[in-house]
């Protein structure tokens, strides 16, 4: 698949028809807290549908009920069993790179500063934490399973958040497109699949290309599920490069949105570390991960940690070695990567389930402007682009 500035462009003029329609509606009937109060009881796969849920929300939830027909069960196992064996790994992937490169693009910046709020990062990180530990779940798609609720709540969520910028005028969609747009939600799933797999890379993670394809697969099937457009995915990894590469060219940059919740997600995290010591590997992991231009724009303070943290490769060598070598070694580091994901899991949520609720309402200090949006876009220099 080749991508351009004339398809990205045309990307960023389309949304989700189906949950677009499904949210005007609830907004028109005035139905939207019948809808977050009767859906924080619905919450895993093949349950009974409350009594007196809006018929346009029971009609989308039977609708996208099930996967889409054309996914590889095998492919899904490889990606759970490849989650299981690297889930410390990715987890820092998500927390250090995914997240602070969602920031690093000004539009998307503001939008999340509008959603969640400037002093509340930890609601976006515990929501895609607890989103990914349903994915990988043995019965993810299966009755009883968590995931398939999660992402048609999200699916609404996103519609409902383009629903409140246009509706309320608060959105350039001239210059900057419709607000969680196709390239946008193209680009987040890029972020979340193959900027992982970059950052285990980065990290010295030894994976196998099945193993790889197969997580890069979990997420295109999420993106299906999310309402992204099939036919402008990437089917591979290097046509994801290709796209993501042309992605951050056009957006990428800095912002003061984006700078406000890197600075709220270190301290997010400094808090989860214990005592004060390992605090800089915080924002030494962010620099590492995502590279000096992209951590200077999000003023990433640099620290004296930032040499010690380029070994983390040749520890993580180490520990899998032991893994390679010894069966009980194996069961151990499995059974600490799963208590680390849990952990930080749990002080995210402080032991809720997130419910991702359709906001009534958003901020309304949030505003940005297409001049300040063009204004504030980085060009690369000419050398950088062939």
């Amino acid at each position: 698949m080749t991508y351009t500035e004339t398809s990205m462009d045309a990307l960023r003029r389309s949304g989700d028809d189906l949950a677009d329609a499904v949210v005007a509606t609830l907004f028109e009937r005035g139905e939207i807290g019948t809808f977050n109060s009767l859906m924080r009881y619905v919450s895993t796969t093949g349950q009974a549908l409350p009594e007196g849920l809006p018929g346009v929300a029971r009609e989308y939830l039977r609708a996208t009920a099930t996967p889409p027909d054309w996914v590889d069960w095998s492919e899904m196992e490889k990606a759970r069993l490849f989650f299981i064996d690297n889930n410390v790994h990715i987890s820092t992937a998500l927390s250090f790179a995914s997240m602070p490169a969602c920031y690093v693009v000004p539009h998307v910046a503001r939008l999340l500063s509008a959603t969640h709020g400037l002093n509340y990062p930890s609601k976006r990180m515990a929501e895609t934490g607890q989103f990914t530990v349903y994915l990988m779940q043995p019965d993810a798609f299966e009755a009883g399973g968590r995931f398939i609720p999660a992402a048609q709540k999200v699916r609404l969520l996103h519609a409902a958040i383009r629903h409140h910028l246009r509706r309320e005028d608060r959105w350039d969609t001239e210059a900057l497109g419709v607000p969680i747009c196709q390239e946008d939600m193209i680009g987040g799933q890029m972020f979340f699949s193959l900027l992982v797999l970059d950052s285990l890379h980065r990290l010295g993670v030894h994976m196998s290309a099945e193993g790889a394809d197969a997580y890069f697969y979990a997420w295109r099937v999420v993106g299906a599920m999310l309402g992204v457009d099939q036919s402008a995915v990437p089917g591979t990894l290097d046509e994801a490069r290709r796209f993501l590469d042309l992605y951050m060219l056009r957006h990428m940059g800095p912002s003061e949105e984006g700078a406000h919740l890197t600075r709220q997600l270190i301290d997010l995290y400094e808090e989860v570390v214990p005592g004060t010591l390992f605090d800089p590997v915080v924002s030494a992991l962010i620099r590492y991960l995502v590279g000096d231009t992209c951590a200077d724009w999000l003023e990433v303070p640099r620290t004296t940690w930032d040499t010690l943290v380029k070994a983390a490769p040749h520890l993580l060598g180490v520990l899998e070695t032991i893994e390679d070598r010894s069966p009980l070694g194996a069961w151990a580091l499995d059974r600490i990567g799963h208590l680390t994901t849990v952990l930080e899991l749990s002080s995210l949520t402080r032991g809720r389930v997130m419910h991702y609720a359709i906001p009534e309402q958003l901020r309304k200090d949030y505003g940005v402007s297409g001049a300040a949006a063009r204004t504030r876009r980085w060009t690369p220099p000419p050398a950088t682009v062939s």
